[in-house]
């Protein structure tokens, strides 16, 4: 054995020894800065609790001040002010079935929004027909009735009748009858 290699041996506990204590130095570092971390991370969180507590009671306080003003308008300002804020509630709340309800049949249909570059072209086809309307539109309208299909006229008839049908739905829903308009005077006849 050469005088190197039993100095080495000599000397590998020590470095074993050395070895050991800078791990656990590592480790308390590590374990300090985190629990210095975790200690940073809730004051921050306390700090905006705080802040966002005094900032709600703030925006309440402003709330409740321009709802006092508000409702001691009267007249019919009042009555409208009243309606409006009376709506808002309902409004709220079915804007949010309609968007989940949205959100259900898109997902449900595996639509998708449609992309940028979409947006894109029809905002430069519009732009171009808002700047030269001449060149989008026939030269004779009478040429452009002629120059319908088949296929457009059975379209066309289809969603007149759609909207020939739900009008009378409506009409009939409305009047709450099916035939004709309720009259004050059912006796007088001319």
């Amino acid at each position: 054995m050469s005088f190197s290699a039993s100095r080495m041996l000599l000397r590998t506990p020590q470095i074993g020894r050395l070895a050991v204590r800078h791990a656990s130095t590592t480790s308390e570092a590590a374990n300090a800065a985190s629990n210095a971390a975790s200690k940073a991370t809730t004051q921050a969180s306390q700090g905006l609790s705080k802040v966002s507590s005094s900032a709600e009671s703030g925006i309440s306080k402003a709330a409740g001040a321009a709802t006092n003003a508000m409702n001691s308008v009267g007249g019919r300002t009042g009555q409208v002010i009243s309606f409006v804020q009376s709506m808002i509630p309902p409004t709220v709340y079915y804007g949010k079935v309609g968007l989940e309800l949205a959100r259900l049949v898109a997902r449900g249909q595996k639509m998708s929004p449609p992309n940028v570059q979409t947006f894109q072209t029809y905002g430069q086809n519009l732009m171009s027909a808002v700047k030269n309307p001449s060149a989008n539109s026939p030269s004779n309208p009478f040429q452009a009735m002629r120059n319908i299909g088949s296929s457009q006229l059975l379209t066309a008839g289809v969603v007149t009748a759609e909207i020939l049908g739900f009008f009378t739905v409506g009409e009939m829903i409305g009047r709450m009858k099916l035939i004709g308009y309720r009259s004050s005077s059912h006796d007088e006849h001319h």
